[in-house]
């Protein structure tokens, strides 16, 4: 490994356990920072497909590689350096960015079908995290949604208790606010994956292994722009609803 390299890979592991530690710390102290709101039903923020998409690349990055890194600190690895490295680059992967991406993936696959193949397991993944998602997701956006409807009811034949009402639609509206955030991380990781195959393609990709990238994205993009479609049916029926 270069020198130049071997800086730069320093200066990254050094970012992703600064990182490691900052998150840790507003996570033990009940941070906001991290996006997890007062009301948000337990269903979004916890289990195992509220990890994928409640964080940004960024911060999943930092709170995975430190892990990984401190591991290597504490193994009996001959060369810890090298090894922290490599657990920095595993847990980043995508959330990085398009570029660490494809730097990433070029140095551990030099020939292209065989990245092309790794990348299309990792979008394959990632779909099946979207998946994942949507239906913990729809699972609270139909529970949302009677309740709204409950509401409309009450409202209309002047039963309507407004304080309970107002504690209902603010929790409501903590579940559109996380969904709407997920989404956010969601479609930077299609946006991401989409650089990575332009990339490959302007450096002579073609054939059958980058169509089935490109296919695999276009699935995943479907699959959020579906969740997409039912939350914003969630937050135009919650937006109808005036207490007075």
């Amino acid at each position: 490994m270069s020198r130049s390299l071997w800086t730069r890979f320093k200066l990254q592991i050094a970012f992703v356990v600064a990182g490691s530690l900052l998150l840790t710390g507003c996570a033990n102290t009940g941070s906001s920072m991290l996006g997890d709101s007062d009301g948000t039903d337990p269903r979004l923020t916890q289990g195992q497909d509220a990890e994928f998409f409640s964080k940004s690349g960024y911060q999943a990055c930092a709170v995975g590689a430190g892990v990984g890194i401190l591991a290597c600190a504490l193994s009996n690895s001959n060369n810890k350096g090298v090894c922290a490295v490599a657990a920095g680059i595993t847990a980043c992967g995508v959330a990085m960015g398009a570029n660490y991406y494809l730097d990433q993936r070029r140095s551990e696959y030099a020939d292209t079908s065989t990245r092309l193949a790794k990348m299309n397991s990792d979008v394959e993944q990632d779909t099946q995290n979207v998946i994942a998602r949507t239906a913990t997701a729809q699972q609270v956006i139909n529970d949302d949604q009677a309740q709204i409807a409950q509401i409309k009811k009450d409202i209309a034949n002047k039963k309507v208790d407004k304080a309970k009402a107002q504690v209902q639609i603010a929790e409501i509206d903590s579940n559109i606010a996380r969904l709407r955030k997920d989404l956010g991380n969601m479609r930077t990781k299609v946006t991401e994956y989409t650089k990575v195959a332009d990339a490959e393609r302007a450096q002579g990709a073609s054939g059958a292994e980058i169509k089935q990238v490109d296919m695999n994205i276009k699935k995943m993009n479907q699959k959020v722009a579906a969740l997409q479609k039912e939350v914003d049916g969630l937050y135009s029926q919650r937006s109808a609803i005036t207490l007075g």
